[in-house]
């Protein structure tokens, strides 16, 4: 029923530590990494200089507990630059519950040659490269331009090869302080950076000597902190302590909800515990959402009414690294699963049941398949059903997009009446979107969307970073209809 945290979504900021410019770079450093104080994982940066180029790779390992349930994830990357910081080429491996994606990319003439490889399909396409993106040493360059004097603030646009997206990053340089670390305390320059994701900012605070070399970098994860400590191999590697992620995402409901209540319409009343955070939901065909007083009102009615919401572009449409709809396994199954049904609502709902059916094993264990790792081996848990149905959908010539969010359970995982992280789909039928979900016994009030993506493992950030981050103070049942 709810998903895993996804790996680009720690790889955005752990990979953000490249963008703190070494003024003699250390050729490799390990960092042991920490959520809430509890030891979690490894990350290693490396730097070679290799003839006129420069190459940068950084590996991260985690394991992470959720439910009782173990999963591991990684995530390699490695940039190739020249040694003054233009951009030649990246690789980015990520391996999650034993699936694993390759995304190579070269650039040439202002663009980026890109091919993928997952659950053994390759794709190649050609994207162009944003104006003034940087990799890694690139990024290094900048920061060491710019120097530590308390006060100094200057930007990069740092691009991500997990995600093939750029996001502007302001650093702003604060006054020195002494810092307790493994090997004893130092007195460091603080740096604070804030990474504009789409909707969703991410800040990070590093602590860096006077050569910028890191030796501390913390961030917000779901309302806990995450913390990478620079030490030797030996720390960085000791073995995890584990801690269970997915107890901090479960939003407790002020009331329990009836089944009647959930058949209908719901009004929610959310609001963060930062005050100063900003909410931001998405407004769809079954979701309205509002502002009153410093929190954020959020109408939901079960069936769909069309209104101001964008209609489907060709990419709702297309395959992608996830959704890979034009696989002859996916076809296959799409014809198998509507039988003679034509119409779109019937094909999508026979979708919808076909594969509540067709994941016999409802697992934690997977962590994010796409949909054709799914069709070859039927099991997971919300997001896993969530892609099969959006790719089976795309797969029949229907527009459909994966939803991030929150679904109401009288009882999960020991706890009574709480909103569960979830995933879902939707699909444009009868002139506006409507969502289908597959893991549960379909679409109702009881569920709040946080993100619309294309199955994206990185297009779920926004809502992830609201997990853990906020309350819900009032649930209210209603008649009227969203207007």
């Amino acid at each position: 029923m709810h998903f895993v945290i996804r790996r680009n979504v720690w790889l955005a900021g752990l990979l953000a530590l490249p963008l703190l410019a070494h003024a003699t770079p250390l050729e490799d450093q390990w960092f042991t990494v920490l959520l809430d104080g509890r030891k979690i994982g490894a990350f290693e940066s490396k730097r070679e200089v290799k003839g006129s180029q420069v190459v940068t790779t950084q590996a991260l390992e985690l394991v992470l507990d959720r439910a009782g349930s173990h999963v591991a994830l990684g995530s390699t990357e490695t940039s190739t630059e020249t040694a003054d910081g233009q951009p030649l080429a990246f690789r980015s491996l990520s391996r999650l519950s034993g699936n694993e994606t390759i995304v190579d990319g070269r650039l040439r003439n202002g663009a980026a040659d890109i091919t993928t490889r997952s659950s053994g399909e390759t794709r190649q396409r050609r994207l162009p490269w944003p104006n003034g993106a940087l990799l890694p040493e690139g990024q290094r360059l900048a920061g060491l331009r710019a120097g530590l004097a308390p006060g100094t603030k200057y930007r990069a646009l740092s691009f991500q090869p997990s995600s093939l997206d750029a996001a502007e990053v302001v650093s702003v340089v604060a006054a020195p302080e002494e810092v307790d670390l493994p090997g004893g305390r130092m007195r460091l320059y603080p740096v604070e950076q804030t990474i504009a994701f789409p909707g969703a900012p991410m800040k990070t605070r590093a602590w860096v000597d006077a050569d910028q070399t890191i030796h501390k970098l913390t961030m917000p994860i779901m309302g806990v902190e995450l913390t990478l400590l620079a030490c030797d191999h030996a720390c960085a590697t000791a073995p995890n302590q584990g801690t269970d992620v997915f107890e901090r995402t479960l939003m407790p409901s002020p009331r329990p909800l009836r089944i009647e209540e959930l058949a209908g319409a719901m009004r929610y009343t959310l609001a963060a515990r930062d005050r100063d955070a900003k909410l931001a939901l998405p407004e769809t065909d079954e979701q309205r959402v509002e502002r009153r007083d410093g929190a954020v009102v959020v109408t939901i009615r079960r069936t769909a009414a069309a209104h101001a919401e964008a209609k489907p572009d060709a990419n709702d449409y297309a395959p992608n690294d996830w959704l890979q709809s034009k696989a002859p396994e996916i076809v296959r199954l799409a014809q198998r699963a509507v039988g003679d049904a034509r119409a779109p609502r019937e094909r999508m709902q026979r979708i919808e049941a076909f594969v509540r059916g067709f994941i016999r094993t409802k697992s934690l264990d997977v962590g994010y398949a796409s949909a054709l790792e799914v069709a070859r081996k039927p099991e997971g848990d919300c997001t896993e059903h969530a892609v099969l149905v959006a790719a089976l959908g795309r797969a029949l010539g229907i527009a459909t997009r994966v939803v991030d969010g929150l679904a109401y359970a009288p009882g999960f995982a020991g706890k009574d009446q709480v909103f569960v992280p979830h995933a879902w789909a939707q699909a444009f039928v009868d002139g506006r979107w409507q969502s289908f979900d597959a893991a549960l016994h379909g679409f109702d009030a009881g569920h709040i969307a946080l993100s619309v993506g294309d199955g994206d493992p990185w297009r779920f950030y926004s809502g992830l970073d609201l997990l853990g981050r906020i309350e819900l103070r009032k649930a209210e049942s209603i008649a009227e209809p969203i207007q």
